[in-house]
């Protein structure tokens, strides 16, 4: 066993994240009454999580970090950061659908808030997590540790959720314009998926370019291309002129969860936010590679 590891405060902080994801999704299996898909979505989202850290754990503490065919530099924080967010979403979706107007007594009611709390805590811990394991200014460290490997972590979990939006029901197949929208979030996420990918299972060195290049190039195309959806979705969406429809709908008032017109200004919004994140992206990997060319290796 790596007994120096003990003294680790990531230790501890992986720690309290194990117990309260495993609390969490606990609570809410043997006496939460969990229904509707939301409900299996919390779960994953905690279980996920406690399995991910418990691995992590095994390896450090028992030193198996040069045996895992995978970069140590880049996956710890990659996965914390990708854990941080589903437990967020966890937190934000499972008050709203098991603990907005229930009834505040009773067994079920104590264990869904017992599982909202400790969801609350284990998205605290996965961002002190991430904020202990970034890289620090002048630090070399994995690329998934700088601000542009964080980056893509958050772009690819929010293209997640607008296919989530634009899938049920398809809300893109009225006009190319919106099919064009898909493809650019289709596009940005493979092609940012495939950086985490490449850089989690050190494959950087594999390619026929300079793999800073390669992430120089790719900002600025996903830069414009988000710029474009941005300006897009909406015009084709609320522009009566061009088939939107600007107001909300009356039945939307009435609809249990998001009607369709809901979904298209969550869409819009999300890639608003989407666009700022790769525009600070290309910022950021601008200074990267600039930062690149005064070490051999900062991406190992």
């Amino acid at each position: 066993m790596a007994v120096g590891c003990l003294t680790n405060p990531l230790l501890w902080i992986r720690l309290a994240a194990l117990v309260s994801s495993c609390v969490a999704f606990s609570m809410a299996v043997h006496g939460g009454k969990l229904f509707h898909g939301t409900g299996d979505w919390c779960i994953f989202c905690w279980s996920f999580s406690f399995t991910g850290t418990l691995l992590i754990l095994l390896v450090e503490v028992f030193g198996l970090q040069p045996r895992v065919p995978v970069s140590w530099r880049n996956f710890p924080i990659t996965f914390a950061c990708y854990a941080f967010l589903l437990c967020l979403s966890a937190a934000i979706i499972f008050p709203l659908y098991f603990i907005k107007g229930t009834v505040g007594y009773g067994t079920t009611y104590n264990s869904r808030i017992v599982s909202m709390v400790f969801s609350c805590l284990v998205t605290v811990t996965y961002m002190i997590e991430v904020s202990m394991s970034k890289a620090r200014p002048g630090e070399l460290a994995g690329y998934m540790a700088t601000a542009p490997g964080l980056l893509k972590v958050f772009e690819t979990f929010l293209a997640c959720v607008i296919f989530v939006f634009i899938s049920d029901p398809p809300v893109y197949e009225s006009n190319e314009a919106l099919k064009y929208c898909l493809s650019v979030y289709c596009i940005c996420f493979i092609m940012s998926a495939v950086i985490i990918l490449l850089c989690v299972g050190e494959c950087t060195g594999c390619l026929p370019f300079p793999f800073t290049r390669f992430l120089s190039v790719y900002a600025v195309l996903a830069m414009v291309m988000y710029l474009s959806a941005t300006i897009i979705w909406p015009i084709f969406n609320f522009d009566p002129w061009n088939g939107g429809q600007k107001n909300r709908p009356d039945r939307c008032g009435s609809a249990l969860g998001l009607c369709t017109w809901d979904k298209r200004m969550a869409v819009a919004v999300l890639t608003t936010v989407n666009f700022i994140l790769y525009l600070a992206d290309l910022i950021y990997s601008a200074r990267v590679v600039f930062v690149s060319t005064h070490s051999e290796n900062p991406f190992g």
